[in-house]
């Protein structure tokens, strides 16, 4: 049978109402951008970050790839203006373009909602939910160069913003992470002008997680040495807290003072600064600097023990640090 097809029955497509051509390859293009999974991370990572922008030392830990590879991942995002970033001192910081922070929250929250930090007051602007945190951060940077006028203010600016980036990677509550960055700080500027010729020894106790064996041998060393010894600790891969059991043997052995104890990063300056480095046991490593002496203590890691065998670990602590000790002062 045939059919007669009349005008107003045949194909009428409107190709007004299609993406123009400009606008089509300009969404191709970002498409492609995102189209790599490192670059979807490191997406996410900034869009998940509470300070509303990542360093780039922090993005270069979510693979095992070369420096040059992420800097080209992350030029293809500039290039499609994802991506803003800023050069301050030795670092590159970048945040999400305020132009497309609601299309890239959209995208990621549409197919990984986890990925996405959640602002409060939702009428407010991003710009305005966003903490600042930058401006925080560097005011407190001004204060300590102003307290410290040996060293030149570019040093503390990268100090302070290290110190912060640093603690900010294992931080619950970012409401803390400047008073912490204030503490962290502080003690990495005094090992940067620590005269090793006139200051008392110090001693830096090292433990992956800095969180319960390292903890407890620095306060267990200034408690017996009374100011004539210094001694600190530090982790290659710091927790979030410090164990439990630890924290309660800290408040007994520092009273009030167990309150500001919290695990820190591992820093080359902590190290140079040191007279002794002591490695607890667990497997960790640390920078090798002339005129540094090293030692490792295999002492039993309070994570696996009871109360009863966190309390036998701090004694056998205890005895180590007393023949230390002793042997710093004599």
């Amino acid at each position: 049978m045939n059919v007669t097809l009349t005008a107003e029955d045949t194909c009428s497509p409107v190709a007004s109402h299609a993406i123009g051509q400009d606008a089509a390859s300009s969404v191709a293009a970002t498409l492609k951008a995102l189209s790599d999974p490192l670059r979807l991370r490191m997406l996410s990572a900034i869009a998940s970050d509470p300070r509303g922008e990542s360093c780039v030392c922090d993005l270069a830990e979510l693979a095992e790839v070369s420096q040059p590879t992420v800097s080209h991942h992350l030029k293809v995002l500039k290039d499609v203006d994802v991506l803003t970033s800023e050069r301050r001192g030795t670092w590159v910081w970048y945040r999400i373009n305020p132009n497309r922070r609601r299309a890239v929250t959209t995208l990621l929250d549409s197919f990984a909602p986890a990925t996405v930090a959640p602002w409060p007051n939702n009428d407010a602007t991003d710009e305005a939910r966003q903490p600042d945190f930058d401006a925080r951060v560097t005011h407190l940077a001004d204060e300590l160069a102003a307290e410290i006028p040996e060293l030149d203010p570019a040093t503390v600016l990268t100090i302070v913003r290290e110190s912060y980036t640093a603690l900010a990677r294992t931080a619950r509550v970012t409401s803390a992470l400047v008073p912490l960055t204030e503490r962290f700080a502080r003690q990495r500027l005094s090992d940067l002008t620590r005269d090793r010729d006139t200051a008392v020894p110090q001693v830096l106790f090292v433990c992956v997680a800095n969180a319960g064996r390292s903890q407890l041998a620095a306060a267990l060393v200034n408690q017996l040495a009374g100011g004539r010894v210094i001694a600190r600790s530090a982790g290659s891969s710091p927790a979030d807290v410090i164990h439990p059991h630890v924290r309660s043997l800290l408040t007994e052995i520092e009273g009030d003072a167990a309150a500001e104890r919290f695990p820190k990063p591992l820093t080359d300056d902590a190290v140079r600064a040191a007279d002794v480095v002591i490695t607890m046991g667990c497997g960790d490593v640390c920078p090798i600097i002339p005129g540094v002496r090293y030692d490792d203590w295999s002492v039993g890691d309070p994570a696996l023990a009871s109360r009863e065998g966190v309390e036998a670990i701090r004694d056998d602590i205890a005895a180590r640090v007393q023949t230390l000790v002793d042997n710093l002062l004599n």
